[in-house]
């Protein structure tokens, strides 16, 4: 094991990531210049293409990670049929869930069952396929909808909060399902499919369209919240989350719902992009 690695084990997650969290959100002038001028320069940060193109416009260090793109920045791929990247970033893995067992790297593996907290709601995915996508710093950190769905339901999952860079997925086992997460459930037209919103070391803050902030605070124990009966449906490439800074999104269909195309791991991909394409 790395030094670098056993770091991860080490430091107080939590109580990290809640300085961050305040740190990130301090409108002093000074302090959220330099923050945000760190990753410009450091991650080579295309403001362009942000609908407010001035980096230092921004109130603080958050709202510059969380910014709105230009309406023409991104566009969902024309093909109805097209399954959708829900985010920026670049594809970890995807392919096959096997016997209820997804791959993570290297011989790491994890359950459906373990990343959704529940053997029940897993089931549907036992054989299906899956999609992991590594939002870095220089990315756009909203979280876009691969097709449209009802939600039926969220499961915020408690649990550690280490880092989800490549170093880490590579290393420590069951990482995705060890992770601090928001599971959000969604019914459509095709059947059910997840969309699991992974935290990470000092990045693991989530909020949603229909909720606002969700993590923090952490849960103690596993937190489920019925969306039953309310109709929040959303449209194919609307926005349904965000990272306050970033992390991973992991997609869950069913068998026969759609076959991914040929995605390499380390892919860069963009919201709005094809994944692959439903087949059913």
């Amino acid at each position: 094991m790395t030094f670098k690695v056993l770091l991860q084990y080490l430091l107080p997650h939590r109580a990290l990531s809640r300085v961050v969290y305040w740190a990130t959100r301090w409108t002093f002038v000074p302090w959220k210049n330099f923050l945000i001028g760190q990753i410009v320069r450091r991650y080579q940060v295309d403001m362009a293409q942000a609908a407010q193109p001035d980096p230092f416009a921004y109130q603080h260090f958050n709202a510059f990670f969380t910014r709105k793109l230009r309406p023409d920045a991104r566009r969902a791929d024309a093909d109805p049929q097209a399954l959708l990247s829900p985010a920026d970033g670049r594809i970890s893995q995807s392919g096959r869930i096997v016997d209820g067992r997804i791959f993570q790297a290297k011989g790491q593996e994890y359950t459906s069952a373990e990343l959704l907290g529940d053997e029940a709601a897993a089931a549907p995915y036992r054989n299906g396929r899956f999609a992991t996508i590594y939002l870095s710093p220089r990315d756009y950190h909203r979280v876009h909808m691969p097709l449209a769905g009802t939600l039926k339901e969220t499961v915020h999952v408690p649990g550690r909060i280490f880092s989800v860079a490549p170093f880490a997925v590579e290393a420590i086992p069951r990482l995705f399902a060890r992770n601090e997460r928001l599971v959000c459930h969604f019914e459509s037209e095709r059947g059910p499919f997840v969309a699991v919103m992974v935290g990470a070391i000092l990045v693991s803050s989530v909020a949603t369209v229909w909720d606002g902030l969700v993590i923090p605070p952490y849960a103690p124990a596993i937190r489920r919240k019925s969306f039953a009966g309310q109709n929040i449906s959303l449209e194919r490439f609307a926005e349904m989350a965000r990272f306050n800074m970033g992390s991973t999104v992991i997609l869950l269909l069913p068998d026969g719902m759609a076959e991914f195309d040929e995605l390499q791991p380390q892919q860069v991909v963009q919201v709005g992009q094809r994944l692959g394409r439903c087949t059913n």
